[in-house]
């Protein structure tokens, strides 16, 4: 019996709270006439190629009797800067060629906004495309407005996995991952096919890096880096071979060997060309001597000389008396020389005066003379 008188008094107090909320939004509307509706999101993010749809729905009221004006607008990154009209509609027709980045890539998503519909469709997205996107609409005496932030995105570029430094057991291998392209924040992950990340490897997901400190042949394997933001990703793999360090004691027997080789072919080039230059002296001084051997050319010096001999006779026999002249025969003074006067002297002793040149004088070229015989006094014999 006393819990009905509160169950009465609560559903009383309800019944007047919908009536004066009802009261109030009834007496808001009819003051404010024209509102937007939108319940959408304030800020869109949409990867560059999408398209995307920023909404502004709105409802008129009896009273907003005037025109109606739709101005989807691109507002300023800088307070000085001038707001930039995108699209219009005005007296019941659409301008969309406003803006000309947006040139053809910009359309009402319906056919007749006036409906309530102020929405417009953005296509093939650019990063150029970011902005703040204000819709605003007019119809006497009301006006509202909505503004959209619009972020494209561009999706991580394929990203190229290398190393740096040698991959060798014991030292630190670097593994790096780096996108060109891409809007940030880009993460990266590391990932080694069918195995766990080795226990000493570290890794940077904003530089891109794993660093495997003293690595082992254990860790060598398949790998692959994933670079990621909020509208797409792209992976890349890299084959990790780590081999053990080079034998130093055998490179520096090999690199001993190398140079003992190079100084025997330089001493066996060197013996070579000393050898041939020698053997070219000899060969040389050998015909300088054979030359000398040789006798010398035939001269006119030498023909010459016979003719002053023949003279300086003949000069001896004009003084000879001539009751001895019948002893010497003429054809033998008018014998022109020939080559036999031309042959070199010969190195035989002369016959002594009186007797006749022998056969031998002939044969060397000799002109056969008998020279006269004289006494003491002078006279010839």
């Amino acid at each position: 019996m006393k819990r009905t008188p509160w169950i009465k008094r609560k559903g009383m107090d309800l019944m007047t709270f919908h009536f004066c909320f009802f009261l109030l939004v009834l007496i808001t509307g009819s003051s404010h006439g024209l509102e937007i509706i939108s319940a959408g999101p304030s800020t869109v993010e949409k990867a560059s190629g999408d398209s995307v749809k920023l909404d502004c729905q709105f409802t008129l009221a009896p009273e907003d009797s005037g025109s109606l004006d739709i101005e989807w607008s691109l507002q300023p990154s800088d307070t000085q800067d001038e707001e930039k009209v995108v699209i219009l509609y005005s007296g019941d027709r659409a301008y969309e060629n406003y803006y000309a980045p947006l040139k053809d890539r910009v359309h009402f998503n319906s056919m007749d906004p006036k409906n309530g519909d102020a929405s417009i469709n953005l296509l093939s997205l650019k990063s150029a495309d970011t902005g703040t996107y204000q819709c605003k609409v007019k119809k006497v005496p009301g006006i509202r407005s909505r503004k959209v932030i619009l972020r494209v995105m561009v999706a991580p570029s394929k990203p190229r996995c290398y190393s740096e430094g040698a991959t060798q057991v014991g030292k630190d291998v670097v593994l790096r991952c780096e996108s060109t392209e891409g809007t940030s924040p880009i993460s990266y992950t590391w990932q080694r096919d069918n195995k766990l990340l080795p226990a000493s490897a570290v890794l940077d997901p904003v530089g891109g890096t794993i660093n495997i400190r003293n690595a082992s042949e254990g860790s060598s394997g398949t790998y692959r880096c994933v670079a990621k933001n909020r509208v797409g990703e792209q992976d890349c793999v890299y084959e990790l071979n780590v081999i053990p360090p080079p034998n130093t004691a055998g490179i520096v027997a090999a690199a001993v060997i190398c140079v003992l080789l190079a100084l025997i072919i330089i001493a066996i080039i060197l013996f070579c060309c000393c050898r041939a230059r020698h053997r070219k002296k000899y060969e040389k001084e050998i015909s300088y001597e054979i030359r000398e051997d040789v006798p010398p050319p035939k001269s006119r010096v030498s023909t010459a000389r016979s003719f002053t001999s023949v003279g300086s006779q003949r000069s001896s026999l004009g003084s000879m008396s001539p009751s001895n002249l019948h002893e010497y025969t003429k054809p033998q003074y008018d014998k022109i020389p020939s080559d036999e006067f031309e042959r070199p002297p010969s190195h035989a002793p002369l016959p002594p005066p009186g007797k006749p040149v022998g056969p031998n004088l002939s044969r060397m070229g000799a002109i056969p003379v008998m020279i006269p015989a004289q006494n003491r006094d002078g006279s010839i014999v």
